[in-house]
Protein backbone atom coordinates (compact mmCIF):
# COMPACT_ATOMS: atom_id res chain seq x y z
CA UNK A 1 0.00 0.00 0.00
CA UNK A 2 1.55 3.40 -1.09
CA UNK A 3 0.16 6.91 -1.55
CA UNK A 4 -0.88 6.52 -5.35
CA UNK A 5 -3.01 3.72 -4.20
CA UNK A 6 -4.64 6.36 -1.94
CA UNK A 7 -4.51 9.22 -4.57
CA UNK A 8 -6.08 7.06 -7.22
CA UNK A 9 -9.04 6.48 -5.01
CA UNK A 10 -9.34 10.63 -4.53
CA UNK A 11 -11.67 12.54 -6.68
CA UNK A 12 -9.82 13.72 -9.80
CA UNK A 13 -10.67 17.36 -9.17
CA UNK A 14 -8.94 17.10 -5.85
CA UNK A 15 -5.91 15.06 -6.70
CA UNK A 16 -3.72 17.85 -7.12
CA UNK A 17 -4.47 18.86 -3.94
CA UNK A 18 -3.71 15.99 -2.29
CA UNK A 19 -0.41 15.42 -3.67
CA UNK A 20 0.61 18.64 -3.11
CA UNK A 21 -0.21 18.58 0.38
CA UNK A 22 1.67 15.07 0.56
CA UNK A 23 4.63 16.73 -0.74
CA UNK A 24 4.54 19.84 1.63
CA UNK A 25 3.96 17.47 4.71
CA UNK A 26 6.71 15.36 3.53
CA UNK A 27 9.37 18.13 3.24
CA UNK A 28 8.28 19.69 6.43
CA UNK A 29 9.12 17.10 9.09
CA UNK A 30 6.25 14.62 8.90
CA UNK A 31 5.88 11.21 7.67
CA UNK A 32 3.48 9.54 5.98
CA UNK A 33 1.73 6.50 7.44
CA UNK A 34 -0.98 4.43 5.00
CA UNK A 35 -3.89 2.94 6.87
CA UNK A 36 -6.98 1.32 5.35
CA UNK A 37 -10.81 1.91 7.15
CA UNK A 38 -13.80 1.04 6.36
CA UNK A 39 -14.51 3.88 3.93
CA UNK A 40 -11.52 3.97 2.45
CA UNK A 41 -7.69 4.66 2.89
CA UNK A 42 -6.14 6.78 6.42
CA UNK A 43 -3.44 8.88 5.51
CA UNK A 44 -1.68 10.38 8.32
CA UNK A 45 0.68 12.92 8.70
CA UNK A 46 3.01 12.61 12.38
CA UNK A 47 4.88 15.80 12.87
CA UNK A 48 8.89 16.00 14.65
CA UNK A 49 10.03 13.77 17.71
CA UNK A 50 7.01 13.47 19.61
CA UNK A 51 5.19 11.85 16.34
CA UNK A 52 2.07 13.79 16.84
CA UNK A 53 -0.27 13.60 13.80
CA UNK A 54 -0.64 17.18 11.90
CA UNK A 55 -3.52 15.84 9.61
CA UNK A 56 -5.26 13.17 8.36
CA UNK A 57 -6.54 12.07 5.03
CA UNK A 58 -9.78 10.34 5.25
CA UNK A 59 -13.14 9.34 3.50
CA UNK A 60 -16.65 10.27 4.48
CA UNK A 61 -19.99 10.13 2.83
CA UNK A 62 -19.58 13.08 0.66
CA UNK A 63 -15.90 12.57 -0.11
CA UNK A 64 -12.41 13.38 0.85
CA UNK A 65 -11.93 15.40 4.32
CA UNK A 66 -9.01 16.70 5.55
CA UNK A 67 -9.13 16.38 9.48
CA UNK A 68 -6.65 18.73 11.21
CA UNK A 69 -5.31 18.63 14.41
CA UNK A 70 -5.05 22.37 15.38
CA UNK A 71 -3.47 21.67 18.76
CA UNK A 72 -2.51 25.69 18.52
CA UNK A 73 -5.38 26.56 17.57
CA UNK A 74 -5.14 29.45 20.26
CA UNK A 75 -2.56 30.63 18.46
CA UNK A 76 -4.01 31.80 15.18
CA UNK A 77 -7.66 32.22 16.23
CA UNK A 78 -7.34 35.00 13.93
CA UNK A 79 -7.15 32.49 10.84
CA UNK A 80 -9.84 30.63 12.48
CA UNK A 81 -12.47 33.62 11.68
CA UNK A 82 -11.87 33.67 7.97
CA UNK A 83 -12.84 30.46 7.54
CA UNK A 84 -16.15 30.38 4.92
CA UNK A 85 -19.36 29.91 6.66
CA UNK A 86 -19.42 26.40 5.28
CA UNK A 87 -16.71 25.08 7.27
CA UNK A 88 -17.56 27.22 10.44
CA UNK A 89 -20.70 25.37 10.27
CA UNK A 90 -18.81 21.84 10.29
CA UNK A 91 -16.91 23.08 12.99
CA UNK A 92 -20.23 24.03 15.37
CA UNK A 93 -21.69 20.82 14.20
CA UNK A 94 -18.51 18.93 15.75
CA UNK A 95 -19.36 17.65 19.02
CA UNK A 96 -18.00 18.54 22.33
CA UNK A 97 -15.36 16.98 24.03
CA UNK A 98 -16.37 14.47 26.51
CA UNK A 99 -13.08 15.34 28.69
CA UNK A 100 -14.53 18.94 29.84
CA UNK A 101 -17.71 16.79 31.16
CA UNK A 102 -16.63 13.11 31.71
CA UNK A 103 -13.01 12.79 31.31
CA UNK A 104 -13.03 8.78 32.16
CA UNK A 105 -15.38 8.73 28.52
CA UNK A 106 -13.07 10.62 26.78
CA UNK A 107 -9.93 9.25 24.87
CA UNK A 108 -6.73 9.47 26.92
CA UNK A 109 -5.06 10.91 24.11
CA UNK A 110 -8.07 13.82 23.61
CA UNK A 111 -6.76 17.07 24.48
CA UNK A 112 -9.78 18.88 23.90
CA UNK A 113 -9.97 22.50 22.57
CA UNK A 114 -11.30 25.38 23.71
CA UNK A 115 -11.23 28.44 21.90
CA UNK A 116 -13.64 31.36 21.35
CA UNK A 117 -14.93 31.23 17.30
CA UNK A 118 -17.08 34.49 16.07
CA UNK A 119 -17.86 36.00 19.82
CA UNK A 120 -18.52 32.03 21.02
CA UNK A 121 -17.21 29.71 22.98
CA UNK A 122 -16.34 26.22 21.91
CA UNK A 123 -14.79 23.49 23.75
CA UNK A 124 -14.57 20.43 21.12
CA UNK A 125 -13.51 17.25 20.31
CA UNK A 126 -9.46 16.64 19.13
CA UNK A 127 -10.71 13.80 16.93
CA UNK A 128 -13.82 15.77 15.47
CA UNK A 129 -13.57 18.82 15.35
CA UNK A 130 -11.66 20.19 12.87
CA UNK A 131 -13.25 17.58 10.17
CA UNK A 132 -12.88 20.01 6.86
CA UNK A 133 -14.46 19.03 3.57
CA UNK A 134 -12.10 18.92 0.78
CA UNK A 135 -13.98 21.44 -1.91
CA UNK A 136 -12.69 24.00 -4.17
CA UNK A 137 -13.69 26.70 -1.47
CA UNK A 138 -12.31 24.81 1.60
CA UNK A 139 -8.95 23.59 -0.26
CA UNK A 140 -6.46 27.45 0.24
CA UNK A 141 -7.88 27.25 3.95
CA UNK A 142 -7.30 23.83 4.63
CA UNK A 143 -3.70 24.70 3.22
CA UNK A 144 -2.97 28.01 5.42
CA UNK A 145 -4.35 26.04 8.16
CA UNK A 146 -1.96 23.27 8.38
CA UNK A 147 0.56 25.86 7.38
CA UNK A 148 0.08 27.79 10.35
CA UNK A 149 -0.48 25.06 12.71
CA UNK A 150 3.20 23.41 11.29
CA UNK A 151 4.62 26.74 12.04
CA UNK A 152 3.51 26.88 15.63
CA UNK A 153 5.14 22.79 15.71
CA UNK A 154 8.36 23.23 14.11
CA UNK A 155 9.51 25.82 17.37
CA UNK A 156 8.65 23.30 19.81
Amino acid sequence: MNFEDFLITVDPQYQVFALSTNEYLLQNNCKLKLTQAKNGYVVSYPHGKKKRVVMNFVFRKNGLVARIYGDNIGQYLDFLESLPDKMTEGIKKAPNCKRFDDPPKCSENCIGYIFTHKGEQYQKCRYNCFMLEVDEESIPFIRTFIEKELEIRSKE
